[in-house]
């Protein structure tokens, strides 16, 4: 189940805000700038669907989103805990960072972990299945997969390579708690 655990950057014990309720995730985010939202389609997502079935299922979310938002690639990140590169991925992710356009992420199946690093906050982003979490560019983060990961994402770019990150060297990620699912 999705949920927010707020805490404040210096003091990863002391938990400001916590809920599980999609409408005060949603609330609490927008207030520091983050989009999220839930979208509930009718066709259901199975393991043995390709991306590009998977794509089409989200095709009207997916259009919306392109139209608001102007994003240039759409693509899939899906991972499996048998994926021999699972430890090295974690790590890589699990570094504060920031991006110079947003970092949009819809959670097709699974659950993943997001930090966001704003002001002197920390907020612990629970994403599961159905979540969409647009993290503005700039915004400092890091991501947590677990140590047995299983997610399928759409992810939307504007920026045509990818996935391209700017490690802030500050070691906040390590003071906080894994996501241990």
């Amino acid at each position: 189940m999705s949920a927010i655990t707020v805490f404040q950057e210096n003091d990863p014990s002391a938990v400001l805000f916590h809920s599980m309720d999609g409408d005060e995730i949603s609330r609490v985010l927008g207030e520091v700038g983050i989009r999220f939202e839930r979208w509930m389609i009718d066709c259901p997502i199975t393991l043995e669907m390709t991306h590009e079935e998977v794509l089409q299922a989200y095709d009207q979310e997916i259009n919306k989103l392109i139209s608001e938002e102007g994003y240039q690639t759409v693509d899939i990140a899906a991972i499996t805990p048998d994926n021999p590169q699972k430890d090295e991925f974690r790590q890589k992710f699990l570094q504060e960072h920031t991006h110079s356009e947003d970092e949009v992420r819809f959670f097709v199946a699974g659950e993943g972990m997001f930090y966001l690093h704003i002001e002197d906050k920390v907020y612990m982003i629970h994403c599961c299945k159905d979540d969409l979490l647009s993290v503005p560019d700039q915004t400092k983060h890091w991501f947590d997969m677990g140590p047995e990961p299983h997610f399928t994402a759409i992810r939307f770019f504007n920026n045509p390579q990818g996935w391209v990150a700017d490690f802030t060297g500050d070691d906040i990620a390590k003071r906080f708690p894994l996501f241990d699912e």
